[in-house]
């Protein structure tokens, strides 16, 4: 070990640490509770990780006490102690976890924080719970020894710009055999937190159900333990209260507010585990990282293992809980657990079983299921384009906004299927209100036919599949031909128009043709338009407009050219059959088509200028200027 290990070091913080530090420092939260709830979580984590690497070193447990957790207030010095022999920290993991926050989208969540109404409960979600601290204290000083090892070091900070590294002094090195204490030098309007009641009750309210024992040692009298120190998943129902269930899903996804669903079970036979899982009723900070990390926690036989199996498929990470195993070996590696076949038919019947509770939630509590899909909808959606096994079900889940109304389900939608209608109708954009007025709608709004609106970036996806729902095809209106003829128009009168086109079929597509040249890959007549000029499809064979332009987004995939379908009965068309081929008139409004079909998709023209241009010519012509 170098002098400059071994030496006193200042070191400034990350500066997403000194923000988020700020934040904290002034904070504006009324609910400065959290800070203990996080801090005997994350001594809690130190007690498992320790548990964990013992199975494999059983030496790190040396002769030590039982693994616990000490809260400890002293008046006189007003500093409250929160101490674990768990597994303890060298001097780079002091730095590297105290000083740094080595997650992706820290800079986007410190910016969601200060916006936040419920901060506190993001602070939990993204991990970063130690620095809530510094709402009730002016400074903190943390001294760890790491299992196996002799050296005791010391992280010292008041919140300022950073923090100080030491070697702990003979007499806090003798008073820490193993593991971490925290010392909180408590504000001036935080002393109540070394009354002891004001300990326990918010022990009692968000950490009772942490697996290790939680002592508080009083400044006179004995210690004693302070929560259940029970893994409420291996109890059984008819033992737990809703209340008991709320605490546990607010202690496990470090959370404030109620679950909207609450699965607990056991499963015998060929194996055994215990689960617990919650659906929350809000939607977490990191909801959309990249990783679609799960947060389920395995356990084997209480010991915890990781909270990285991918226990429950991507599209249900918004769910929290534990599966807790009795077969599978202590000593499995992390590694081991994505080939494990014995853990992957637990993951397959955990999924099922999810899937299964949010169907009878769905059928049985429609209020707590609609929090669901109104936070979650996007995510299970997911589910739709991954699980063919359970598309189905899931697509029974779904509700949509309609051109009939909102959260409607299929089965409500085909309930309502017009005469003649054989097919599910619908329209992918990137808002529901310029989906409302988007012109491919007008052939099935004249016949009164109802379509989904669908805006969430996944539908692109999940659409680009073959479906079907309950033998009924899922139709786009926007992709490869249409053709609503059997189906009666609301108003008969319509029909009268229909055989009535301002413009000749084949002359008019073939200088329209002409005059766009290689800008379209072909044009058609429409039979999707009653009153709009033109709309640009795709081909049916081929990936969606809105699919192409969410991947060109992404640098991914070519994009194809579109096929503009004209109205023959709208008189801008019939305009182009009078003019004379060839004339600046007919290129002016066949490209005025290509242009005004690109707006209404939310594109803008290949040149704006040009566009400009073409229209002040035109409204000018027809002006008589």
């Amino acid at each position: 070990m170098t002098t400059s290990d071994t030496a006193a070091h200042t070191q400034p913080f990350q500066a997403e640490v000194s923000e988020l530090l700020h934040l904290m420092v002034h904070s504006v939260y009324s609910e400065t509770d959290i800070f203990l709830r996080e801090l005997v979580s994350n001594a809690s984590d130190a007690c498992d990780k320790l548990r964990y690497e013992a199975i494999a070193s059983p030496a790190l447990l040396g002769e030590g006490d039982a693994l616990k957790i000490r809260i400890s207030p002293d008046k006189q010095a007003t500093t409250l102690t929160i101490a674990d022999n768990g597994i303890g920290m060298e001097r780079q993991e002091l730095i590297d976890h105290l000083g740094t926050i080595a997650r992706s989208g820290t800079k986007a969540f410190v910016s969601k924080l200060k916006e936040a109404k419920d901060g506190l409960g993001l602070i939990g979600q993204f991990g970063v719970g130690f620095y809530s601290a510094f709402m009730v204290a002016e400074k903190i000083v943390v001294i760890s020894r790491r299992a196996g090892e002799s050296d005791v070091w010391t992280w010292t900070s008041s919140g300022g710009s950073g923090f100080e590294i030491a070697r702990a002094s003979d007499e806090e090195a003798a008073r820490l055999t193993r593991g971490t204490a925290i010392v909180l030098h408590l504000k001036d309007d935080a002393k109540k937190y070394l009354e002891t009641y004001e300990i326990e009750r918010i022990v009692g309210a968000y950490s009772d159900n942490i697996l290790f024992p939680i002592e508080l040692v009083p400044e006179e009298g004995e210690p004693r333990q302070i929560n259940s120190a029970s893994a409420l998943w291996q109890r059984s129902k008819s033992e737990l209260t809703a209340d008991d269930y709320k605490k546990a899903y607010q202690q496990i996804a470090s959370a404030f507010d109620d679950p909207a669903m609450t699965l607990h079970y056991r499963a015998e036979g060929r194996y055994s585990y215990a689960v617990l899982l919650f659906a929350p009723s809000t939607k977490p900070f990191d909801l959309f990282e990249p990783n679609r990390k799960g947060r389920v926690k395995l356990y084997v036989r209480r010991v915890f293992i990781t909270d990285d199996a991918d226990l429950l498929p991507g599209y249900l990470r918004f769910i929290r809980g534990v599966v807790d195993s009795e077969d599978l070996p202590l000593n499995i590696s992390r590694e081991m657990l994505q080939n494990n076949p014995q853990l992957a038919q637990i993951r397959k019947a955990v999924a099922t079983r999810a899937v299964s509770e949010l169907e009878g939630l769905a059928e049985k509590d429609a209020e707590n299921f609609a929090k669901i899909w109104d936070a979650f909808g996007a995510v299970l959606k997911e589910g739709i384009y991954e699980d063919f096994e359970r598309r189905e079900k899931l697509l029974a889940l779904s509700h949509f906004t309609t051109t009939s109304g909102e959260k409607r389900s299929l089965k409500q939608v085909i309930a309502d299927f017009k005469p003649n209608q054989t097919e599910i109708y619908y329209l992918v954009g990137d808002s529901i209100e310029r989906l409302k007025s988007n012109p491919r709608l007008e052939a099935a709004t004249a016949r009164g036919i109802e379509v989904l609106l669908l805006s969430d970036p996944v539908d692109a996806f999940w659409t680009s599949m073959p479906s079907e729902f309950e033998g009924k095809p899922l139709k786009s209106l926007s992709q490869g031909d249409l053709n609503l003829d059997l189906i009666p128009r609301v108003d008969d009168k319509d029909e009268a128009k229909k055989e009535e086109p301002e413009a000749d079929e084949a002359a008019t597509i073939a200088v329209i043709k002409a005059a766009l040249g290689e800008r379209v890959s072909d044009v058609k007549a429409s039979t999707r338009l009653t009153s709009s000029a033109s709309c640009l499809v795709a081909d049916s064979q081929g990936p969606s407009r809105e699919l192409e332009r969410i991947l060109a987004q992404q640098n991914r995939g070519m994009k194809t050219k579109p096929i503009l379908e004209i109205n023959l009965r709208h008189p801008m068309v019939g305009a182009i059959t009078k003019a004379q081929a060839g004339s600046k008139v007919v290129d002016d409004l066949s490209l005025l088509l290509l242009e005004q079909a690109q707006i209404l998709d939310g594109e803008l023209p290949e040149d704006p200028a040009a566009f400009a241009a073409r229209l002040n010519r035109l409204v000018l012509q027809g002006l008589g200027a």
